[in-house]
This record gives structure tokens, sequence and C-alpha cells, in this order.
């Protein structure tokens, strides 16, 4: 009997590979791999790829908001005029705010001397240009001193809890009972010192419960996440959670109220200063001239002594207060 003939018929399709071709053992191959769960690299990073250009993290989420809100837009341009008339004031003042004459004293305006002149015959333009600089900086120094004090109290008491919690909340309970304008009053006639660091110390000390009581619940929120809990689970350290894992997903809300309450201690400066107790000549700022111009009730005469530095203020604090505000949406999904 003739055995059969194992001789392949040249052109026929081996019976061992997929139909179509040579490349049918690659989709075989990849198709098995599929099956398995296994992709091929390119696969992966090809269809990860779209989805890792939109996402973005709570921050460049909450920049791509803020650049769209008009609010925020304006708030900002005004909040970066100050800060460099601030630093560089003579850019558009180029008097000097202390050069007073009484021969001007409450005369109105002249060429070169467009907002007129106060009580003690200086040029009330320069002098509310001036000012800028030591009322944000009372602001901004007092708030960066209540954010770093609060915050570290408050996260501290609010991640390990037990006795420091309970400690921090009797602690902020008497702060709050002292009304911040009276207690700085108390604290700025009883040391009796001039000069802008006296009064940022005062409503530092006094200010921070707010921040802390901020920083201690969202402290308490984040720690309750999975990720905390799997972190803690792999051995990390309480310093490492807390500045790795929690102060991301805390340090919000505590940037909100911190950038609305600089605006409030910046009333606050020229509220003292208006009292007596805080700046005080011959430091040029909004507050003391507006003292100034109270004076005698002045202002019924010449309303412009009053006009202009109280303009400049309510600008700048309404400037950060809407900065605040814009903030506060952006960071927050919930409102949207």
């Amino acid at each position: 009997m003739p055995e059969p003939d194992h001789r392949e018929t040249p052109g026929a399709p081996d019976p061992h590979t997929a139909i179509g071709g040579a490349g049918a053992e690659i989709d075989l191959a990849t198709a098995e791999g599929e099956t398995l769960g296994h992709r091929p690299a390119g696969a992966g990073a090809a269809e990860a790829g779209p989805t890792s250009a939109l996402a973005r993290s709570l921050w460049s989420d909450a920049w791509h908001d803020l650049r769209r809100r008009p609010v925020f837009v304006v708030a900002a341009l005004l909040i970066l005029f100050l800060v460099v008339i601030s630093l560089w004031p003579s850019l558009i003042a180029t008097r000097d705010p202390l050069d007073c004459r009484l021969s001007r004293s409450l005369g109105g305006p002249a060429p070169g001397y467009w907002f007129g002149f106060d009580t003690q015959g200086c040029d009330v333009y320069t002098r509310t240009v001036y000012g800028a600089r030591a009322s944000v900086t009372v602001g901004v120094c007092a708030t960066l001193g209540v954010a770093v004090l609060g915050a570290l109290f408050g996260g501290l008491a609010g991640f390990f809890g037990g006795a420091a919690d309970t400690l921090l909340s009797r602690v902020t309970d008497v702060f709050f009972g002292i009304p911040l304008i009276l207690g700085a009053l108390v604290f700025l006639a009883m040391i009796d010192l001039e000069g802008i660091w006296p009064v940022v110390a005062v409503i530092t000390v006094l200010a921070w419960p707010q921040i802390a009581r901020i920083a201690r619940g969202a402290v308490i929120t984040a720690k309750q996440n999975d990720y905390v809990h799997a972190a803690q689970a792999l051995g990390a350290g309480h310093l490492r959670v807390l500045l790795r894992h929690i102060t991301p997903n805390a340090v919000a809300p505590v940037i909100v109220v911190a950038t609305i309450a600089l605006g409030t201690y910046i009333a606050l400066e020229a509220t003292l200063s208006f009292l007596g107790v805080g700046l005080r000549p011959p430091t040029v700022s909004w507050g003391v001239d507006i003292s100034n111009a109270s004076e005698g009730m002045q202002f019924r005469n010449a309303p412009h002594i009053l006009l202009y530095p109280a303009a400049a203020l309510s600008v700048t604090v309404l400037a950060f207060i809407m900065l605040g505000d814009a903030v506060r949406d952006a960071l927050d999904p919930k409102l949207r």
C-alpha cells in the first residue's frame, strides 16, 4: 500500500497558519494575548494618550477656570497694579509725599497736582500712591503670618486629634471671644510701638484661630480618604502622610479664606490708624490720611482730602474680596 505524500503543494496554505498569510501569526498572537489580558506595548499608550492630555489636577483645572472669569481678571489686574506701585511708587508719582507747605493747605487741583492738597499742604495724589506701600505691606504680611500659624496649629490638631485637638479648641474659643478690633486697640495701646511690624504682629496673634479652624476641618476631612489609609497601611510615617497626601488636598480652603481675609486686614489697619493706635505720621498710609482729613471736619470744605485715600482703600479691599470669591468658586467643584 503506498504511503501518503506529505509534500506540500506549491502555493497551498500551511494548515498550522491562520488564514491571512504571513501576518496572520502576529494577529493570532495578538488575539491570544488580548484574550489573556495582555496588550501590545503601543496599544495601551495610544489609548491612554488622549485621556492623559485631558486629565488635569485640581490646581490646573482651577487655573483653567479662573482665566475665563472676568471678575478674576479684573481683580488680578488691580492687585498687580497695587503691588507694582507698592514696590516702585516713583513710577507714577515723582514728588516727595512728605513735601508739605502750609501755604497750599486745602488747595484744590492744580497743574501737576491733580488731587489737590491736604490740611498740611501735602500733595494728595503723591500720598495716595505712596500710601499703598504701607497698607498692602501690612495686609500681605499679616495674612502670611495668620495663614502659616493657623495652618500649622490647625493641621497638627486635626491630624493627631486627642489632647492636641481639645487644647486647640479651647484656645480658639478664648480668642474668638475677643473682638478683633477691640483686642488690637488694647494691645497696640499697651505696647505703644510705632511702625508696620507691631500692627502685623497684633493682627497675626489675634486672627490666626479663624484659619486654624478651617485647616483643622480640612485635615480631618482629608485624612478619612482611602488613599491616606492605604499610605498608612503601607508603612508611611506621619510626616510623609501629612505633607505628601493630606496637605495638598487640605490647603485649598485655607488659601481661599486667607485671600478674602487679606482685604479685611488692610481695612483693619486703616481703622486702627484712623483711631490713632495703628500707623502714625510720618508714615504714609491711607488710614493716616483719612484720620487727618477727619480732624476738625476739614473734609466738609475740601472733600478731596478724604475722597481719594478712601476710594483707594475701598478699591483695594474690594479687589482682594473679588479675588477670594473667584478662587473659592474655582477650587470648589460643587459650586459649578
